[in-house]
């Protein structure tokens, strides 16, 4: 790395994790309360793995952010960047929608929406930074695993 690229890291990482922290911590009380009481599909992994997941998920995309955020200024960076911070918001209420106010059905269309930013966001990178998109693609990955665990949910607990 270049002298000081990674302030750009350092900053980025720690923003998105504190976004999914505070989403985590607003929502704490309804995932207590989905943990105890919510019929879950078949492959739903044991509640401690998500933590752990989201961490992970959330330092890839804190990284991407940052190697997006080093690309020479301009209109292509400036909207790259309102993008991955769009779908970051996104994300944020995700977990409110679902675990605060057990709205499934509602949470599996902002969740289907969330898939469609991180993908147009992938795409955008593949141009610009194809390491960065390839950042992105565990998260990718789990959001389409989130959508089926969302729409089961939906389903077994109308």
């Amino acid at each position: 790395m270049r002298r000081q690229t990674w302030r750009p890291y350092v900053f980025w990482i720690l923003l998105t994790e504190a976004v999914g922290a505070l989403s985590g911590l607003l929502a704490r009380e309804g995932i207590r309360q989905y943990a105890e009481t919510a019929v879950k599909p078949p492959l739903t992994p044991p509640a401690r793995v998500f933590p752990v997941a989201w961490i992970l998920l959330y330092a890839l995309m804190g990284a991407a952010a940052a190697r997006i955020s080093l690309l020479p200024r301009g209109p292509q960076r400036s909207r790259s960047l309102a993008l991955y911070l769009l779908q970051l918001g996104v994300n944020f209420f995700w977990s409110i929608i679902f675990f605060s106010w057990s709205l499934y059905g509602g949470a599996l269309l902002w969740l289907a929406g969330l898939w469609l930013l991180v993908l147009w966001l992938i795409l955008r990178l593949r141009r610009q930074d194809p390491p960065g998109a390839k950042l992105l693609l565990p998260y990718q990955l789990w959001l389409t695993f989130a959508l089926y665990l969302n729409f089961g949910v939906f389903l077994l607990n109308r």
